[in-house]
């Protein structure tokens, strides 16, 4: 057609130019398109948003990542909330913060380690739902049953707090073990919380640790294991003041562990006491009481 637009001659002037501009339309797409096949298989990339991403275990905003680490309070587990540099991997960054010990502070308000001074993580990998960890020859040093026990529910907590890991498989210098220490604690095949339920309190508050800075409303978050499910929540002023007071339930109890999730609305700013625990059917008693000093702020 474009070609027959060239022969029109003097009468067909009008006609010859409304056929040229529509072949020129038709090259234009044509070339468009050719175009657009190599945009498609190029690489795109996005910048990163600035808002802050909250999971169920970790908050990371644009520089900094929020995990906890399970340290010992007497003798069961207890947590410790920590900041560290944004990464991804949070894992081994949450296995370091653990052998790293607990602070003063975090002594000071009742938390321990009974994992011994020098062990060292060689890595860390996960697949499948396992977490299997490779800690230098320390980490099975020392101490008797319960001890062995306790530092081995401690890297367990630490790793299953992450929605990717179930449970732990453990190594050691390099080489797979059936059991830690000579007490033998076992951990083929790879364990989990479950097995070991004893080594957990029976009111675990999770999503709060010792010198957090907590602002209105606070959630607190964590699991328990106690009669009928209910324990209590208690927020307390340096001064006294009861700022809050009330039951929680959790999702199971008497027996089987199940989780909870309180909302805690104050208007106050300083230093106070976060206190969990529940009533003793026996004679109503406090029982099971953890404190959790944490400073408010508005």
């Amino acid at each position: 057609m474009c070609a027959d637009a060239g022969e029109a001659g003097i009468g067909g002037e009008a006609y010859a130019a409304r056929v040229r501009a529509v072949c020129l339309a038709v090259l234009v797409v044509a070339l468009a398109g050719c175009g657009g096949e190599d945009d498609d298989a190029a690489p795109t990339t996005s910048p990163e948003p600035k808002t802050t991403a909250t999971t169920g275990t970790t908050a990371t905003t644009e520089e900094r990542t929020t995990l906890r680490a399970y340290f010992a309070r007497g003798e069961q587990v207890g947590v410790a909330t920590r900041e560290v540099e944004r990464t991804s991997a949070v894992a081994a960054a949450a296995l370091r913060e653990l052998l790293a010990g607990p602070s003063a502070e975090e002594r000071a308000a009742g938390l321990d380690t009974e994992i011994p001074a020098g062990t060292e993580l060689r890595s860390v990998s996960i697949a499948g739902g396992t977490a299997t960890v490779d800690l230098s020859r320390e980490f099975e040093s020392g101490g008797g049953s319960a001890s062995m026990t306790l530092r081995v529910a401690q890297v367990v907590h630490t790793l299953t707090q992450f929605p990717t890991v179930e449970r732990v498989a453990f190594r050691l210098e390099g080489e797979p073990v059936d059991a830690i220490g000579g007490e033998g604690v076992v951990v083929s095949p790879p364990v989990d919380r479950v097995d070991f339920e004893a080594q957990a309190p029976a009111i675990l508050v999770e999503s709060v640790g010792p010198g957090d800075e907590v602002a209105s409303p606070l959630r607190v978050t964590g699991s328990a294991n106690t009669f009928e499910a209910t324990l209590n929540l208690r927020l307390v002023a340096e001064d006294g003041t009861v700022l809050h007071d009330d039951f929680a339930t959790a999702t199971s109890g008497t027996g089987t562990r199940g989780t909870f999730d309180v909302t805690i609305e104050f208007d106050a700013e300083g230093p106070a006491t976060l206190v969990a625990y529940e009533h003793s059917a026996e004679d109503g008693s406090e029982i099971n009481v953890v404190e959790i000093p944490v400073e408010l702020r508005r």
